[in-house]
């Protein structure tokens, strides 16, 4: 045989695979907006203009990612 070990490459690359997974996070530009957000949102405001609200506070962002940040900060 020529000396590969399969079995250890596999077992390096699941150990890469794992670091690369590891969550990172970075702070959003939303949370500084947080309790003003979910207020608009109780209110009955959609994500869009919730959006369109950010974008006067020269925050722009697509409002999927207000969606995403409402499902990850707001029950309700």
């Amino acid at each position: 045989m020529t000396g590969f070990n399969a079995i250890a490459v596999v077992e390096r690359l699941k150990k890469e695979t794992k670091e690369l997974r590891k969550p990172r996070y970075r702070r959003s530009r939303l949370d500084r907006y947080k309790s003003e957000l979910i207020v608009l949102k109780q209110s009955g405001a959609s994500n869009a203009e919730c959006q369109r609200w950010l974008r006067k506070n020269r925050i722009k962002v697509d409002h999927r990612t207000v969606g995403r940040w409402m499902e990850k900060n707001f029950n309700g």
